[in-house]
């Protein structure tokens, strides 16, 4: 699937990421769609993304959650090449070898709203466009903020 450059300005525009001071700052990464991870009534949110045959990005390369928790990823390598996701999580990175034409499944506990970054580190796969990120809205809970006098907001 592609997406022109105007259909992704649109995207990146009604997901809050096009502009500085949002939700992340979504132009960074360039190619890729924009995905948004579902909520099970168990509370745990989900999303697939995949690596096309023969396009080495991630789709979507951006993933957003309506809040921090637990999200169950699943991942699909469709190309004809092995690549790896080293995952963000609480604690050490996650790494998942994805072979030719398999798939895979991680838990990753993120609990506050950021940009986490994932990628694929084999082969210079990050170098030439195997980046992602899960991006997280929300504000910071108060016992993590700063004791400091309220800061202008755009």
């Amino acid at each position: 699937m592609t997406t022109t450059s105007n259909e992704r300005s649109v995207q990146l525009a009604e997901a809050g990421l096009a502009a500085q001071n949002r939700l992340a700052l979504g132009r960074q990464l360039g190619t890729g769609n924009i995905g948004h991870a579902e909520e099970g009534s168990d509370g745990r949110m989900r999303a697939t993304i995949r690596i096309p045959e023969d396009e080495l990005v991630w789709d979507p390369a951006i993933i957003i959650l309506p809040h921090g928790g637990e999200l169950e990823l699943t991942l699909i390598n469709d190309d004809k090449n092995t690549h790896c996701a080293v995952l963000p999580t609480i604690g050490d990175n996650l790494i998942i070898w994805l072979v030719n034409h398999s798939k895979g499944t991680a838990t990753l506990n993120l609990p506050g709203p950021g940009t986490y970054w994932f990628g694929s580190t084999t082969g210079n796969d990050e170098g030439r466009g195997l980046t992602g990120a899960i991006v997280i809205g929300g504000e910071v809970p108060p016992e993590a903020k700063l004791d400091r006098p309220a800061q202008p907001r755009p």
